[in-house]
């Protein structure tokens, strides 16, 4: 695991900006969460962690027991683990198995293929080179 974000004083699900240049919006929490998790609408007003692909609207900024309040970075920059290689500036989305984010791959437009603007997280600020790596992306909500 190597951090790319240059703050190694910084942890999973830690927002880089002063909070004023960050949306956070607390959700019920529906299933346990853990800080740096992507979460997605699991229910109205309430979030689940994301464990596979899902349309993730945030971080989680706190661990947060079920029924507890858990406040989500919506928008702004925040570190997170990468769940593989990603390149500096590509899209990213919620997650693996292990609540990692993941490069959104590029889609050909003029082809077949359908495209799910929902599933987009935000913008990696770094490249990853590897599962585990440290990034940051900026959550654009």
């Amino acid at each position: 695991m190597t951090d790319f974000t240059g703050l190694p004083n910084l942890v999973i699900g830690d927002v880089l900006d002063p909070l004023s240049a960050c949306l956070i919006v607390e959700y019920e929490a529906e299933a346990a969460v853990t800080k740096g998790d992507p979460v997605y609408l699991s229910s109205d007003g309430k979030v689940s962690p994301a464990a596979a692909a899902q349309d993730c609207i945030g971080i989680a900024t706190k661990d947060a027991a079920v029924g507890v309040k858990c406040p989500v970075c919506g928008r702004g920059r925040v570190k997170v683990k990468a769940g593989g290689a990603i390149t500096r500036g590509k899209s990213v989305y919620g997650a693996d198995a292990s609540k990692r984010v993941l490069a959104l791959a590029d889609i050909n437009e003029g082809g077949a293929a359908t495209i799910s603007w929902s599933k987009k997280l935000g913008t990696s600020e770094q490249s990853a080179t590897a599962a585990d790596d440290l990034i940051s992306i900026l959550v654009k909500q």
